[in-house]
């Protein structure tokens, strides 16, 4: 009667160290392109804050600031204050990495002026996602060990799991769109050159990847508990 949930168990194992290796592949490759890209200095000589202002400027945005943050990696729109906030390197560096992140986050901007759906969706879920977050781990560590007693608590979980899921699949389209935007701009406007934007293109496209494989593992969790609750009685 065990084999089942045994075999199982040992699926998930796999699949959670697969994804596991697949976040470590990925966030090495991001990290080594960055590096790589920050050492080239842009020909027109352009700050990561200079890139987002003028992407702003072009698309009509007046009321958005630019502002900096600590860290690395750091960098994100607050649409609830309207700013663009850039990590140090992003913000004072002028190399083809930083101007690519700022153009990233200025694309949420753009998203956020224009009413792009997948954003507005977001931002409505972060309030119940930003509670879900705090209690989900506690939840499902109690449903798993009162999982034959009490399954509904177990059940109250992956609900409130289910919901952080959600919000990492609609976070995709929201940063592909943002970094379609980006790159769309930045050739236009003539901010890189030829080479500068396939650096762009490249350490966009490795930014991405990490959303792809958070949301792949958060999948991955969901159905996880869900055989857990399913194979209770088994």
């Amino acid at each position: 009667m065990s084999r089942p949930k045994t075999k199982s168990m040992a699926g998930a194992y796999v699949i959670g160290l697969l994804i596991m290796l697949a976040s470590w592949l990925v966030s090495s490759q991001l990290k080594s392109r960055f590096e790589r890209y920050s050492k080239i200095q842009l020909m027109n000589g352009l700050s990561g804050r200079e890139v987002a202002e003028r992407m702003l400027a072009d698309n009509g945005i007046t009321q958005v600031k630019v502002t900096s943050v600590p860290g690395q990696l750091t960098d994100h729109y607050n649409p609830s204050n309207r700013t663009v906030n850039l990590s140090e390197p992003v913000y004072h560096g002028r190399n083809a990495a930083a101007a690519a992140v700022a153009a990233h986050e200025c694309g949420h901007a753009v998203q956020h002026a224009r009413a792009y759906a997948w954003l507005n969706l977001r931002s409505k879920l972060v309030p119940v996602v930003s509670v879900a977050s705090q209690w989900v781990q506690w939840v499902l560590l109690g449903g798993v060990l009162v999982v034959n007693q009490f399954p509904g608590v177990l059940l109250f979980g992956i609900a409130l799991f289910a919901m952080t899921t959600l919000f990492s699949i609609i976070t995709l389209p929201v940063e592909y769109d943002a970094s379609r935007r980006a790159l769309a701009w930045i050739k236009q406007s003539g901010t890189v050159t030829a080479d500068e934007y396939g650096m762009s293109a490249d350490a966009l496209k490795w930014a991405a990847r990490t959303y792809v494989v958070a949301a792949i593992g958060s999948i991955g969790t969901l159905l996880y508990y869900l055989m857990v609750y399913m194979g209770r009685r088994r």
